[in-house]
């Protein structure tokens, strides 16, 4: 955009029309200006902000460290550092370019985020509010960019982090912890966040299933018995299914998924119709937990006469409570069920270690 001699000043955008287009708030480009000094150079038209390609250039810089888990004051140092870099010497090749009002915007290269960090927790004091206590720098970036809706930059950073720690341990470790603040963040505020747990628990989903269809072995190459997960009556909530889906596949095991809340005679059925040699039943709350349809299933015998078999069920879930139900185990997190599951498959017997965070 070249300036006129009537406008010396070169004429950018809004701050609203480049909060929609970074998926940020106004509010958090007004912040960032006043804490940090990532606003506009320039002002016309009475004194109302407009953003050059310089200015929007140092903001996605801040979006992009910020979403890679970098705490704000250090990402806005090294946003300026980069702006005043930029203007002493050119942009580079892969800038990304200025977003016109009448465009579309080019996608923004992101660059990875940084190697992880060992597994020592670091307590968060995110501007997000998001309660994540001792968790991964991971988490922070994850949880900032899930509050700013930057569907890119969330999408960018579960993959990453399944990429880089493998399955079970991301999930442990950085997805889950995730999902647990954001919904906690969801109840205390007046279901302000409620956009925010569903874009997450999307993208999650996403890497999941992906995961889960990379994992699969071609038709024909396995002649195990199936491991049937499924939640139970009421029950909408899939993710820790289908992380164990995708991390059961990954040791290829033959995996059937049957999602949320399936009907007892629908899950009956598919249990004599496929003759699972492992039943994980899901229960997020007390009130979808039905001890009586869980013994149900494990009852449920096919073969040939005389050589009749039978599932070994687990018990997924915190809506079983903490007291043990008789011959039906429970892995108290993604790991344990992992190792369980193997273990029934193989026919040894079942040992449910300590009880551990998940």
């Amino acid at each position: 955009m070249t300036a006129t001699e009537e406008d010396p000043v070169p004429v950018g955008v809004t701050t609203g029309f480049l909060a929609r287009r970074l998926g940020v708030s106004p509010t958090t480009l007004r912040s960032w200006d006043r804490r940090y000094g990532l606003g506009p150079a320039a002002r016309v038209q009475g004194r109302h902000r407009r953003w050059t390609a310089e200015d929007v250039a140092m903001v996605q810089e801040m979006c992009r460290l910020t979403a890679a888990g970098v705490p704000p004051a250090e990402a806005a140092r090294a946003a300026r550092q980069r702006a005043a870099d930029r203007s002493r010497t050119g942009p580079g090749p892969t800038e990304p370019e200025f977003p016109s009002a009448d465009g579309e915007r080019p996608p923004v290269r992101r660059k990875p985020p940084a190697a992880a960090q060992p597994f020592a927790g670091t307590r968060s004091h995110s501007p997000s509010g998001l309660p994540l206590g001792d968790v991964r720098r991971e988490c922070r970036g994850l949880a900032r960019a899930a509050v700013r809706m930057d569907s890119a930059a969330v999408q960018e950073q579960v993959s990453e982090a399944v990429a880089a720690h493998g399955l079970i341990t991301a999930w442990e470790t950085v997805l889950a912890p995730t999902l647990r603040a954001v919904g906690r963040k969801w109840e205390s505020s007046g279901d302000r966040y409620v956009e925010v747990e569903h874009l997450l628990s999307w993208h999650i989903s996403a890497a999941l299933r992906h995961a889960f269809v990379d994992a699969l072995p071609r038709p024909g190459t396995l002649d195990a018995p199936p491991v049937l997960l499924a939640c139970l009556p009421g029950e909408q909530h899939t993710l820790p299914l289908e992380a164990l889906a995708a991390a059961l596949a990954e040791r290829g095991l033959p995996v059937l998924v049957l999602g949320a809340a399936v009907p007892p005679e629908a899950l009956l059925a598919a249990v004599r119709r496929t003759g699972p040699g492992v039943v994980l039943l899901w229960s997020q709350s007390r009130a979808t937990a039905d001890t009586a349809l869980a013994h149900h299933a494990a009852d449920v015998r096919w073969g040939v006469p005389g050589a009749r078999t039978r599932p070994r069920v687990l018990l997924g879930g915190p809506g079983w409570g903490l007291r043990a139900v008789q011959d039906l185990p429970r892995p108290r997190d993604l790991r344990e069920a992992v190792d369980m599951t193997l273990a029934a498959e193989r026919g040894t017997p079942l040992e449910q270690g300590p009880t551990r965070r998940s």
